[in-house]
């Protein structure tokens, strides 16, 4: 497993993105795409991916003809919107460990994209998981102000209620 292997190497990178939530919403949504945010070297990760049988394509892309799924590593620091993740999750796999997201900090990057980019899927991303997971709507809300959008946390919540 690519988390497992990255923090085997002492490299730290967390899933986020819409891996996350197919996860989340169990395969509702589906990405192929894993992005695991970091502020590591390209080289060093490069050759925990080359390890894996991933090749570098393009930028922070990487391919392995195995499988359907590719990594990216979006440049960090971790965040959601404006505000910069502290902690993160680990959840158990059959595959192993993975660090990611949690359900609430799933919701705000799927509303960050809503709110900022005006992204519908993002909005009906962050109800898929809102709807399936634990997930602390006061703690959204306060972010949703801290964002400047407590307009369109009522929608989201007038949504998730409906």
């Amino acid at each position: 497993m690519v988390s497992e292997a990255l923090e085997a190497a002492d490299l730290d990178a967390v899933l986020s993105g819409g891996s996350v939530v197919s996860i989340y919403s169990d395969n509702e949504y589906q990405s192929f795409d894993l992005d695991f945010v970091t502020l590591e070297r390209m080289k060093a990760l490069a050759v925990v991916m080359e390890s894996l049988g991933f090749q570098r394509s393009t930028g922070r892309h990487f391919v392995n003809p195995n499988t359907p799924y590719y990594v990216e590593f979006p440049t960090g620091p971790l965040t959601v919107g404006d505000s910069p993740v502290k902690q993160t999750a680990r959840l158990q796999t059959p595959l192993g460990t993975v660090r990611i997201l949690t359900p609430t900090q799933c919701v705000m990057d799927r509303l960050a994209a809503f709110y900022h980019w005006k992204d519908r899927q993002g909005l009906d991303q962050a109800l898929m998981v809102a709807r399936r997971q634990p997930v602390d709507l006061a703690d959204v809300e306060r972010w949703s102000v801290a964002e400047g959008k407590a307009v369109e946390f009522a929608e989201f919540q007038r949504e998730l209620e409906g």
